[in-house]
């Protein structure tokens, strides 16, 4: 039957000269643990070896061998954290339905902060560093995220449909309005789309009213 192990608290596996968690741990005789290059420096550097915690002296300075069981538990301990860490990381950022997924994660998917419309990828804050960091990317033209980038460009001249052709609902790039649209009726697809939701809103209040008044 196996034995199930017992995981403390960090606390416990804290070295008292590097403060950090243990690397290869050791026991003197008198029961206290350090990490062996801790331990070995602290004895290189002084006159006596004594336990940094207990100040108990030891002469000959003792042979240090690696403690298996407290090196067991402290990986043991490690690999818990970083579960831990990365659930919690998965079950904060993680895509929700209705929210746009990066592209790149492999694994699971997290919430896009912003879509490139030069790449036509959408990135999570990971994955879009390069573009707040690297120049060449720096002048990649970001927007909130959306889904289905492709769409939402001109086939033609590579650009980004921003504007409403509005004799035939057709929807443009900036390029589009020099060079084919320029003396037709032509209005930010943004603010074409407001106009159409606050008039659709309308329309539902006023039919919510007739249906309450019949």
């Amino acid at each position: 039957m196996a034995t199930i192990i017992h995981v403390p608290s960090e606390d416990q596996f804290l070295c008292s000269i590097c403060l950090d968690v243990f690397t290869d741990p050791v026991t003197t005789s008198c029961g206290h643990n350090f990490c062996k290059k801790c331990i070995t420096a602290h004895w290189d550097n002084s006159d006596q070896y004594l336990c940094p915690m207990c100040k108990m002296v030891f002469n000959p300075r003792p042979e240090l061998h690696v403690n298996t069981f407290i090196s067991e538990m402290v990986e043991q301990f490690r690999q818990n954290s970083r579960q831990e860490v990365n659930s919690s990381s998965s079950e904060l950022r993680a895509a929700k339905a209705g929210e746009v997924p990066c592209d790149v994660c492999t694994a699971s998917k997290l919430k896009a902060l912003k879509s490139c419309l030069v790449c036509l990828t959408s990135y999570c804050d990971a994955h879009l560093q390069p573009h707040l960091t690297v120049s060449g990317l720096s002048r990649h033209q970001l927007i909130d995220p959306v889904e289905n980038l492709e769409d939402r460009m001109c086939r033609e001249h590579n650009k980004a449909l921003e504007l409403l052709y509005k004799s035939d609902r057709t929807c443009v790039c900036m390029i589009c309005t020099v060079l084919d649209h320029k003396n037709h009726n032509i209005v930010p697809l943004k603010e074409e789309y407001e106009r159409v939701r606050a008039e659709l809103r309308r329309t539902g209040a006023e039919l919510m009213q007739m249906i309450q008044e019949r």
